[in-house]
């Protein structure tokens, strides 16, 4: 082996340079030493080396949340890249350049800015795109006319969606975010109203109890105008008479029960506030779920009174029958699924009630009626009953009455939690009839604008 010669030269050195006189004593130990530390040395130079490895990465981890891609998610940058704003690559997930993009359609439609689509801007948003799509060369045409480009397209098929005409199937438009235009309506005045001519709605249908004399048998019993106004006392407004019985709004209604009428018209005008007040608390409540603001509510509710205008005014000059049978043509021809119509009447109903607006009342009660729910008519018996918005008719009254109270019976619309009314307007209006009420009924009722 190598170290064997190394090891001897050292052994011999050492073996010279020692005194003679300690040479035989120290022969032996230093020998043994040498061999003992060459061992040893050998030893730990031949110690196979540990090599430490020394990270120069960070340990800790960042975890980064996945965006789910989802196919609405496509649906809404497909459309916003369409109408020209830029939500980047389709890859369903709307990350922070989608969220950029949505805010920028709201501003542009005039919602609020959120980078959070609500139901309503959603669909309008998709339903536009498709539409667009499905327009081909019309839409090019229609495209060119609009100062923004496509994006112009949104503004347009709002104000047809709202104004009830060229709707495409399947949008969801309860209330409209913004003012639109619309062009006035020929109609009868919607107020104060005695006598007026065969009603010519919007929509084609035919009026079939309504003959052409039955505008001139109306005036000849109407009263007369003057020009000295009325010698008696100016009856109080709506709002006023419902707020000195406590019974402007809200949901919990004390009224005068049905085993201690002592005032029979006061009891009903009791009753009228209440439907009143239910209307504006439950259609209020409706808008706020579908997050509408009151300047959308006065803007989409003003185009339906104008719409409902001449079935308003055919409620003083025709009977019950006739026109039910016109709104519900109405509805058959509106082009919104009856479900939307509804929603948006009850919305409308409350609206009209809140700001003074009886005509605006009639006209949702009316369609309300028009889509199956009969017990709405009820607003139509008060209204004829007090003469208010309408010329003063009792006899008209109590057949909307009678249609209406057997109606809620089954299927109550006003505080059903508190069924004793029924048997109220039924002692008033008919006492000798027999009330069935619900056995029970939810405190307010579960608005759904989903067909």
């Amino acid at each position: 082996m190598k170290h064997r010669p190394i090891m001897s030269a050292i052994l011999a050195a050492a073996i010279i340079g020692v005194p003679t006189t300690r040479a035989s004593a120290d022969a032996g130990d230093f020998v043994a030493g040498a061999i003992i530390g060459g061992v040893l040395g050998h030893a730990v130079r031949n110690q196979p080396q540990r090599k430490v490895y020394r990270s120069t990465k960070s340990t800790k981890k960042v975890h980064r949340p996945t965006i789910p891609a989802t196919q609405a998610g496509r649906q809404i940058q497909t459309s916003l890249n369409y109408f020209g704003f830029n939500a980047g690559g389709v890859d369903g997930q709307l990350g922070r350049k989608s969220r950029d993009a949505i805010s920028r359609y709201q501003a542009y439609m005039g919602y609020p800015v959120t980078g959070n689509l609500t139901t309503f801007e959603q669909d309008l948003l998709i339903s536009s795109y498709n539409r667009a799509q499905a327009g081909g060369y019309a839409t090019q045409q229609q495209i060119a006319a609009q100062v923004d480009g496509p994006r112009g397209l949104l503004k347009v098929y709002r104000a047809e969606m709202a104004g009830g005409t060229a709707v495409q199937p399947g949008t969801t438009m309860v209330v409209a975010p913004t003012p639109v235009p619309v062009a006035p309506v020929p109609a009868a005045p919607q107020t104060q109203m005695v006598a007026a001519p065969a009603p010519q709605p919007v929509v084609p249908v035919a009026p079939a109890a309504v003959t052409a004399a039955a505008a001139p048998a109306a005036a000849a019993t109407g009263p007369l105008p003057s020009l000295f106004g009325d010698s008696a006392a100016p009856k109080a407004a709506l709002a006023e008479r419902c707020q000195a019985m406590g019974l402007e709004a809200g949901t919990s209604f004390a009224f005068t029960p049905s085993d201690r009428i002592t005032n029979p018209d006061f009891a009903l005008s009791q009753q009228f506030c209440v439907a009143r007040a239910f209307a504006i608390a439950s259609g209020d409540a409706l808008a706020q779920s579908l997050g509408a603001s009151e300047e959308q509510v006065a803007s989409l509710c003003d185009v339906y009174a104008q719409r409902m205008a001449p079935f308003v005014a055919a409620v003083g000059v025709a009977n019950r029958d006739a026109v039910q049978t016109m709104a519900a043509g109405f509805v058959g021809e509106a082009g919104l699924p009856e479900a939307q119509l509804a929603g948006t009447a009850q919305v409308c109903l409350g609206h009209g009630y809140a700001s003074g607006d009886s005509a605006m009342a009639i006209g949702s009660a009316l369609l309300l009626v028009g889509t199956g729910q009969d017990a709405y008519g009820e607003i139509l018996g008060h209204h004829l009953h007090a003469g208010e918005g309408v010329a003063e008719n009792a006899s008209r009254a109590e057949q909307w009455f009678d249609a209406s109270l057997s109606a809620a019976e089954t299927d109550p619309v006003f505080a059903p939690s508190q069924p004793d009314r029924l048997k109220v307007m039924s002692a008033v209006l008919f006492p000798d009839r027999a009330v069935a009420v619900p056995a029970s009924a939810p405190a307010l009722p579960t608005f759904s604008i989903t067909e």
